[in-house]
């Protein structure tokens, strides 16, 4: 059932607190009025949602929630393990083939905006990992500190830095490395222009009024802390997560480290973590709508009149998925 050899993919892209899941299970679930019920499968594009065990600080949909709408890329990793965008390509191009083959809709959903764009444009062609480089940055990094190789990267390559934040031991460690083997910044291996034509795409980036947003981010935080999100870090902790893990630098889990790994466990500052994480998450939004800014034929529509906003979506997948023979 493929038109012109492509697959149509419908992106519902927005950060944490702005509806997108709720979203996805109205339209698709088994739950939903919708012509579309039961015809859609959900593809996760959240860099911690992957991870099993992280669930209250990544807001990991329900078990219910999946039942009513199958999602893929969800707890599929141990927490110090590292799941790259490369990966995230890789898997979501051979889902989206593997949906649409069983005459369902992929839909990728989630607030990572370098996984989607970069499912979208195809990743940067870098060089390979030189094994031995690796391990002598690794190795660095531990001696000195993230602190010292950020700031030997912003030297470098200054704009690959900006895109990096310092948690990220992983990516950083990668553009140092691209540099040593290429002489070249990471920057200076081009982001693909044109969209890959594989896939026909509609794009829906979900908005809201700053303050309500930031109000949104603040409640659901506020709600992590009420069901037990310090239980679930100290459990993590009692089954030997570390900083340096890659789902250990999620927000929600990075700012209680510095507590725990200095035995500082009782003079614990809960409101200050608590603010810690509001702000990151706020921060994170931000920084996330300003990566997916140039997409081509992106509709933008806010969520701060839910009936308004589902009836423009309604029409707008209606006529995007009857050409595919889903016809409302």
């Amino acid at each position: 059932m493929l038109q012109n050899d492509k697959i149509p993919v419908i992106i519902i892209f927005a950060p944490t607190a702005t509806g997108k899941t709720a979203l996805a299970l109205d339209f698709f679930g088994t739950g939903s009025h919708s012509f579309f019920k039961g015809k859609g499968e959900l593809i996760s594009a959240d860099s911690m949602q992957v991870y099993r065990k992280l669930d209250i600080g990544t807001a990991k949909p329900s078990l219910l929630e999946r039942q009513s709408l199958p999602h893929h890329l969800v707890d599929i990793l141990d927490f110090d393990r590292q799941f790259t965008v490369s990966d995230f390509v890789n898997e979501a191009d051979s889902l989206c083939l593997d949906i649409y083959s069983r005459n369902k809709i992929p839909l990728i959903v989630g607030g990572t905006a370098f996984y989607i764009k970069n499912f979208m444009y195809g990743p940067a062609e870098t060089p390979e990992s030189h094994p031995l480089l690796r391990a002598k940055l690794k190795e660095r990094m531990e001696k000195e500190g993230k602190e010292s190789l950020y700031n030997e990267l912003k030297t470098l390559d200054p704009v690959s830095a900006e895109k990096i934040n310092i948690n990220d031991e992983f990516r950083i460690i990668r553009a140092l490395e691209i540099f040593y083997l290429t002489g070249k910044s990471r920057s200076q291996f081009n982001e693909k222009q044109t969209l890959r034509d594989k896939y026909d795409f509609l794009t829906i980036i979900l908005t809201r009024e700053r303050a309500s947003l930031y109000r949104r981010i603040e409640e659901r935080v506020d709600k992590m802390f009420e069901e037990g999100l310090k239980d679930e870090v100290f459990s993590l902790y009692r089954q030997g997560a570390e900083s340096w893990m890659p789902g250990m630098k999620a927000i929600g889990y990075r700012e209680w480290f510095s507590y725990l790994e200095n035995k500082e466990e009782n003079s614990l500052d809960i409101e200050k973590i608590k603010r810690d994480i509001k702000h990151s998450s706020k921060k994170y939004a931000k920084k996330q709508y300003t990566i997916m800014k140039d997409i081509p034929q992106a509709f933008y529509i806010s969520m701060d009149n839910k009936e308004e906003a589902y009836s423009k979506i309604l029409k707008m997948t209606g006529d995007f998925l009857e050409k595919y023979g889903f016809s409302s």
